[in-house]
């Protein structure tokens, strides 16, 4: 019999959790995952720019990862953004706080948005694809620079509006798929599915550094409820993972449709009766998640699920797609976010000893290091 998909899981606390992030990642056996003489991406996870609690990788879990890779030996790390219709990466990166971490320790970043900076070359799958190919019947594209290369995604524990879920899986959405990445959402399940096993084909190596200290519950990956549940997780089975987080959530994780296709698929375990979850005991954890609707997710379930799906190509292969573009934008940018946003965000500052620990990171690279 082989070996039970693991997941490591531990309860933190600021004080600690730098280290205990590193003590996640060698319960969860991330040597085992990685090639250490390959280069290691570093794939976080900016849902919205704005630093809304837990939509995005923290500062932490960023700074916690680069440290235990770089103890473990990966001293060859990059980091790498995208950008979607609602997220701009400088932005993301500087609001978050992400950039005197990376300076600190000498990661570089990449950015697989700009044409002048990372490549992207057409790819054609070994493994078999379920959509991908009627999507994109000129070709598959992906960044060149990810070839042969180690990635560690950092993603949060959050609902979803189309997905119910989002983590290690759709992590690699924004990596992988150009801007016209709002083609796949009627197929969104299957779609995240041949994004893995494309990655199981290009990179030398996987792992996923889930961030729980602040939890996504609603309409998410941006306009949520943030929960206080200081917890931290890790895998090298990306599936498992999403797994254990959607239970967690209070899903079921096999009724979960990208999950389920992934395990069916082999390229993970999605059944938590064969995870072997290390760390602590969360066999009584249910947060009771819902993930529930807002304006902008009723609009794109009637386009990409709904009585209008059959208009698709009118709505995004031609310049229309642009007012729906601009619709989001503004809605999440202009309406949603200075209307609820900012005050949900004030509420759980006010008592959150995570939002502490985010205004101890620096917005901005400190001007001697500049200078240097």
């Amino acid at each position: 019999m082989p070996p039970k998909a693991r997941v490591a899981i531990l309860e933190t606390k600021p004080d600690t959790v730098l280290e205990d992030i590193g003590r996640t990642m060698e319960l969860a056996e991330v040597k085992k995952y990685l090639d250490p003489k390959a280069t290691t991406i570093l794939k976080d996870n900016i849902s919205w720019h704005f630093p809304f609690p837990g939509a995005n990788t923290t500062p932490w879990q960023l700074e916690g990862t680069i440290q235990k890779l770089r103890a473990d030996g990966y001293s060859d790390l990059v980091c790498v953004q995208n950008n979607t219709v609602v997220t701009d990466p400088k932005k993301g990166e500087r609001l978050n706080r992400y950039l005197p971490v990376l300076d600190q320790y000498g990661v570089p970043v990449r950015y697989n948005c700009f044409a002048d900076d990372l490549k992207w070359v057409t790819y054609k799958p070994k493994g078999k694809m379920l959509v991908l190919p009627k999507i994109y019947p000129e070709g598959i594209t992906i960044p060149e620079f990810f070839l042969g290369k180690n990635i560690v995604h950092l993603p949060t524990v959050k609902c979803h509006i189309y997905t119910t879920t989002t983590g290690a899986m759709k992590n690699a959405f924004g990596g992988l798929l150009n801007t016209r990445r709002h083609y796949t959402h009627s197929w969104i399940h299957e779609t995240l599915v041949d994004l893995l096993t494309i990655q199981k084909e290009i990179h030398s190596g996987l792992f996923a550094v889930k961030d729980g200290t602040t939890c996504g519950n609603g309409p998410g990956p941006r306009t949520m409820i943030p929960v206080e549940k200081n917890l931290m997780l890790a895998s090298g089975d990306q599936v498992a993972i999403d797994a254990v987080a959607a239970k967690l959530m209070g899903f079921d994780p096999m009724k979960i449709k990208y999950i389920r296709l992934a395990h069916d698929a082999g390229l993970g375990c999605g059944d938590p009766r064969d995870i072997d979850v290390v760390g602590m005991d969360i066999s009584n954890m249910n947060f009771k998640f819902r993930v529930g609707d807002n304006s902008a997710s009723r609009i794109g379930d009637a386009i990409w699920f709904g009585p209008f799906k059959g208009l698709q190509n009118l709505f995004f292969h031609t310049p229309l797609v642009n007012l729906f573009v601009f619709g989001s934008y503004f809605y999440h940018d202009y309406v949603w976010y200075p209307t609820i946003g900012k005050k949900r965000t004030a509420e759980y500052t006010k008592n959150s000893q995570w939002m502490r620990l985010f205004e101890q990171y620096p917005e901005a690279v400190p001007a001697e290091r500049k200078a240097a």
